[in-house]
């Protein structure tokens, strides 16, 4: 297996570092081949990202990535956006699962939902306009995008409760009544038991009632948003992976940004992007090491060996060695 490793802007380039650690600890026959993209790059050469960076990721199985900051100059062209269109990453798939000795703002720990994003159109188009008295995004939703990452959540589905949650907004977006259809269509097809919720009902509802709910598909943008605001039941942003799942690539990532204000101080939580690299490894079809990545995490909880937004005093570099000393210690 070839690996791209993108450290990316900000904290990326410390949590991936921690990430890496740890995975080096389970002596996997695992190429590695790092990659430079982001703001950085942009600033240095005046590209993000261009052809030959694409050709060294197609040649990659997948992709750990850190984080990217996105500047709002209009010529920047975001990388998150191109690797996934390019690599045909369609569904996002974000877990939120509560760890062990830890809880977010609801003090629930009864839960564990997936939310599954349409990761290609939507309001992430990229078809815009921008004047200098009106702006202009195309909303795109398409049957093909909406069947497929039906069918991924009808899989995921199956695993687990066999039943979905449809989140749109079809009573004000009419392009949602095709995105409602077509997963209704698929999960019956399927056999999966479904019912549907607008969006904003939907967000008072995941922090109310959690464990009302298991897999829940929905739109890009209504997807991002919802994660994120999820990553609160947890108890922090720095807890919550992703992955970014197509027919042929895959790319691994933790939910948080590049966290500018924070950078370079070592103190950034380099959980999520550990458990982004777990989530890699089960892509890959090592289970037994992702158990042992997810009990080192535990681990270091278990120890307060954690950073300062759990109320540990460790810095990132420290709980990446922490779990990859655990690791080593119980392969």
């Amino acid at each position: 297996m070839r690996v791209a490793i993108v450290e990316g802007d900000g904290i990326g380039k410390e949590v991936i570092p921690a990430a890496v650690e740890v995975l080096d600890a389970l002596d996997l026959p695992i190429e590695k081949v790092p990659l430079e993209l982001g703001y950085g790059k942009w600033e240095k050469c005046g590209v993000a990202i261009d052809e030959k960076d694409l050709e060294i990721l197609k040649s990659c199985d997948c992709v750990l990535f850190g984080a990217i900051t996105t500047p709002t100059d209009p010529n920047y062209k975001s990388v998150l956006l191109t690797i996934r269109k390019e690599l045909d990453m369609y569904a996002n798939i974000r877990p939120i699962k509560p760890l062990p000795g830890l809880v977010g703002v609801t003090g629930k720990n009864d839960f564990d939902l997936v939310i599954v994003r349409e990761n290609t159109e939507g309001m992430y188009s990229s078809i815009e306009e921008i004047h200098d008295d009106v702006a202009y995004t195309k909303r795109v939703v398409s049957r093909k995008g909406s069947e497929r990452i039906a069918r991924s959540a009808c899989k995921l589905a199956k695993d687990r409760k066999n039943e979905i949650t449809i989140v749109h907004k079809s009573n004000v977006l009419k392009s949602d009544t095709l995105f409602l259809g077509v997963c209704r269509e698929v999960a019956a097809s399927e056999g999966v038991e479904y019912r549907d919720m607008l969006v904003d009902a939907m967000a008072y509802s995941l922090m109310s009632y959690p464990e009302r709910y298991d897999v829940v598909v929905t739109t890009n943008l209504f997807g991002d948003i919802l994660s994120d605001m999820s990553a609160a039941l947890v108890g922090s942003l720095g807890l919550v992976p992703s992955a970014n799942i197509g027919d042929k690539y895959a790319f691994f990532e933790p939910v948080h940004g590049s966290a500018p204000d924070i950078a370079g101080k070592g103190i950034a939580n380099p959980i999520a992007a550990i458990l982004s690299m777990k989530m890699m490894l089960e892509w890959m079809g090592y289970e037994r090491e992702a158990a042992l990545v997810e009990s080192a995490v535990e681990f270091s909880i278990k120890e307060n060996i954690t950073t300062p937004d759990l109320g540990g005093s460790s810095s990132t570099s420290d709980v990446g060695k922490l779990m990859a000393d655990h690791i080593r210690n119980n392969l």
